[in-house]
């Protein structure tokens, strides 16, 4: 498989490094690396971060240093959903190890992991910002708050929901 924007996104990637004063394209490499996610199946597998390195003039390894630090980004394939449970302080103390736990038993998983089916991803992440509301979760571009075991039961129902209207 080739690694290639279509016209359409390498448009894109040449609004946002334009944003930055010549020169400075790597400030370009979060934005990117979005795009590149969100194009190439939701992870940035190696060919896919050398060629951006490519496209914002920067050594690959720089590319990658940013995207194994930061949990937004898949280093490898990801279910269709992924759950995100903040697993920082003010999440722990509220719960989210047993959401956590819950999560694995009741998807058969281990954090990091994808089930079988290639429906669900779960990570632990560092802080969401959202310690008010713990435990929490990221579910896509929504927060999941005051999670419990049914809230997670009612969550995976509504996924597999969607999924199945969409089929």
């Amino acid at each position: 498989m080739s690694i290639k924007f279509s016209d359409e996104k390498i448009n894109e990637v040449t609004k946002i490094i334009s944003r930055y004063p010549e020169g400075k394209q790597k400030s370009a490499l979060l934005p990117v690396l979005h795009l590149a996610q969100d194009t190439f199946d939701g992870w940035l597998d190696v060919p896919v971060m050398d060629y951006v390195a490519s496209l914002l003039n920067i050594e690959p390894i720089e590319v990658y240093e940013v995207a194994s630090f930061y949990s937004m980004y898949n280093l490898k394939p990801v279910g269709k959903y992924v759950f995100e449970v903040c697993h920082t302080g003010p999440c722990m103390i509220s719960g989210s190890d047993d959401i956590t736990d819950y999560i694995k038993q009741k998807l058969n998983i281990a954090v990091g992991e994808t089930t079988a089916d290639k429906m669900f991803t779960l990570k632990t992440v560092e802080c969401l910002g959202a310690c008010g509301y713990a435990p929490m979760m990221q579910l896509g571009q929504n927060y999941r708050e005051h999670l419990t075991k049914e809230k997670v039961d009612a969550i995976i129902e509504e996924c597999r929901n969607v999924t199945a209207r969409n089929n």
